[in-house]
């Protein structure tokens, strides 16, 4: 690709860079001696994240407490109260410049975040009897990170948890449906701001102790350039073939999701070079950035690395993490095998072919380029999964090897073309610290957003669990799949407006047991994982979900598609990642629930691509050929037999330890259908040709 069609892409994707960047936690670009200030607490923030698995021993509420106060310092100097200046008050929307005032506000933030642990021995012995003190700096606390959160993920988050503070303390005076005998001040203040079950509760301490490390690890791959080399690894494999450029798009956002929790900057990362390319041969522009869209939102289902509330379900269901990896590794690829399907049913819907090989990269020159990256990606895996070392321990691990492979990688290209070494060690270290730098920043929204959804956890902990169980037990009437649905369009809504880690933990918080212990009244027995699952799965979707879905604007902007058209086709590519959490609520072989044989689970994984298949096909009108209206219920009909044979052997009265028999019938109808449509392929594949052929 010439320098100037370079040029020209990065002048398109300046709007998907503002996007990416406001995600990554780039708010203010200061300049003169200001312009250093941020940076260097990133990467404060990223040395300490990096002492605690190794070298500095503290207990785990310090831990906490010095996370957030380095959260909210950074927030508040690098967001500006305003976006844009309001009856002319430029000071408050300053962005480039640091005023005096945000200054003081990120000093006293910190100091409120650190009052815990300044002031922990005397606070201890006085925990439910707080000072007047006390509760002064809890309320500056709360209001404050509700304003940080404001300031980095937007309003809905601030006004959930203001909704439920309200609640808190009106709850007496409520409808007797949802009333509650409400809080006092000093009790609310000792539970948000002096214990572990409020703002310093779970979330945040998986925020501090592992997620930081994760990010850190994917921030300092990017950084050496891996985004761009999964990329090109994708299409060198997967380019040639028809509609290539979506498959290579899937594969490279799956791969990316390893390095970005960040849906955006997937996006940014991999559709810079996948969308053009989708369009190119033939793809529409709405189609070529939703399949973008829909590939680069479920990087964050893709075992082992998942997104930051995947080490919080492991907390709140107390297992360990590879427990968790385990549970989402048939669902997450069964949803990725289905993607590559329905991009290939595009392709043939509209005659599409792949790239011609001299337009893309050598694939062994390609592996070979890039090898290093894998070394600390094989490192991380291998403490994982075989030597099963702590997530926050495999992390450091993997990124002390990363480390010395930046460290080296520009000095080796230099000494390859004989350049100096000096400079290209200069480089390298530029390169770590502005990977430390954009670790701390990647890590703002994470760590508000899982303080700040503490104090949902907080006030359900005062009491509300048991109500909230009977309200929710209320609206559905009962009725275990009223209640999923509920659920469901809950995570959906609030999740236009919530990261994906928020809207897990306050949708978890409400609903994960009332699903457990609704469904176990119905004669569901739903184990506890199945129930964060599903939650987990809901609060991913909510990235592309139209009306809001950030994910798709920024991929709109690549492809130059409308903003709403393209949310709409990426919601309707991810339908088939929708259906399988109500699937495994019911089926928890498709977690692996008591699942110990490899034969065993690998026929679930199968049988559940193929029933995801079925639903593609069902949902986008073709499978070998064009649909006919009345082979749909049959697409249907196979996949609840592959994804429910339970369900299929209690209706058929097969013992349930024979139950996988029932595949049979499903892929026999499966077979069926392709032999009913074969015959019909050529015909709907030459009236394809003879279209696009008129068309141009």
């Amino acid at each position: 690709m010439s320098k100037i069609r370079i040029d020209k892409i990065e002048d398109d994707f300046k709007e998907a860079k503002r996007l990416a960047e406001e995600e990554e936690g780039i708010g203010r670009k200061p300049e003169g001696w200001q312009k250093y200030l941020i940076p260097t607490i990133a990467i404060a923030w990223s040395l300490f994240q990096l002492s605690l698995p190794r070298f500095v021993l503290l207990d785990s509420t310090y831990i906490r407490a010095i996370h957030l106060a380095f959260a909210m310092m950074l927030v508040f100097l690098n967001y500006p109260l305003l976006k844009k200046p309001i009856f002319g008050l430029k000071y408050l929307a300053r962005h480039k410049r640091i005023p005096l005032l945000d200054m003081v506000i990120a000093a006293f933030a910190a100091y409120c975040a650190l009052y815990l642990v300044i002031n922990y021995d005397q606070i201890i012995t006085r925990y439910g009897s707080p000072t007047t003190m006390d509760i002064v700096i809890g309320i500056a606390l709360v209001v404050l990170l509700l304003e940080a959160a404001r300031r980095t993920i937007g309003p809905a988050l601030p006004v959930i948890a203001g909704g439920f503070i309200v609640y808190s303390f009106l709850g007496p005076y409520m409808p007797a449906l949802i009333a509650f005998k409400g809080t006092s001040m000093g009790r609310f203040v000792g539970q948000m701001t002096m214990s572990t079950e409020g703002i310093y509760g779970i979330p945040l301490d998986v925020s501090a102790t592992i997620v930081f490390l994760f990010v850190l690890f994917g921030a300092m791959l990017d950084k050496a350039g891996a985004g761009h080399y999964f990329i090109q690894l994708a299409l060198s494999l997967l380019g040639r073939f028809k509609g290539g450029p979506a498959k290579a798009a899937i594969m490279g956002s799956g791969l990316t999701g390893l390095v970005s929790g960040s849906s955006i900057a997937n996006i940014v990362t991999t559709g810079t070079f996948t969308i053009p390319m989708m369009k190119k041969v033939g793809y529409s522009p709405t189609k070529a950035a939703a399949i973008e869209v829909a590939a680069s939102t479920d990087g964050q289902l893709a075992p082992p690395i998942m997104g930051a509330a995947a080490f919080i379900i492991a907390e709140y269901v107390n297992v360990p993490y590879i427990e968790v990896v385990k549970a989402a590794a048939i669902p997450a690829f069964a949803s990725y095998a289905a993607l590559f399907f329905i991009s290939h049913i595009e392709a043939s819907k509209a005659g599409i072919k792949g790239l011609p090989k001299n337009e893309l990269p050598q694939f062994f020159k390609t592996l070979l380029s890039g090898v290093h990256f894998l070394i600390p990606l094989s490192m991380l895996l291998y403490e994982l999964i075989v030597v099963r070392h702590s997530p926050e321990l495999a992390a450091f691990n993997a990124i002390l090897v990363l480390f010395f492979i930046m460290v080296f990688q520009y000095p080796y290209l230099a000494y390859r073309k004989g350049d100096p070494l000096l400079p290209a060690f200069k480089q390298s270290f530029l390169m770590i610290l502005d990977a430390l730098a954009s670790g701390g920043r990647n890590m703002v929204s994470v760590a508000l957003a899982t303080a700040a959804a503490g104090i949902i956890v907080g006030v359900v902990a005062l009491g509300l669990g048991n109500l909230i169980s009977e309200i929710i037990d209320v609206l559905s009437m009962g009725n275990v799949f009223l209640m999923l649905i509920i659920t469901a369009i809950a995570s959906l809504i609030i999740g236009m407006g919530l990261p994906t880690t928020a809207t897990y933990i306050v949708m978890a918080a409400l609903t994960a047991p009332a699903i457990v212990t609704i469904g176990g009244v119905q004669g569901f027995i739903v184990p506890l994982m199945s129930a964060h699952l599903f939650c987990f799965y809901f609060g991913i979707l909510a990235d592309d979900t139209p009306p809001v879905g950030l994910a798709a604007y920024a991929a709109s902007a690549i492809a130059k598609s409308p903003p709403i058209a393209t949310g709409i086709q990426g919601f309707l590519y991810d339908i088939r990642t929708a259906i399988l959490p109500f699937m495994f609520i019911f089926n928890s072989d498709l977690i692996l629930h008591n699942v110990n044989s490899w034969s065993q689970g690998i026929l679930i994984f199968v049988m559940a691509c193929v029933g995801n298949f079925a639903f593609a096909s069902a949902t986008q009108g073709w499978f070998v050929a064009k649909n006919k209206k009345w082979e749909i219920p049959f697409f249907l009909c196979v996949t609840f037999i592959l994804m429910r044979p339970d369900q299929i052997a209690i209706w058929l009265g097969i013992p349930h330890e024979q139950r996988y028999w029932t595949y049979l019938i499903g892929l026999a109808i499966y077979g069926a259908l392709y032999l009913l449509q074969r015959p019909r392929t050529a015909r709907d594949e030459a009236e394809i040709e003879n279209t696009t052929a008129e068309r141009y």
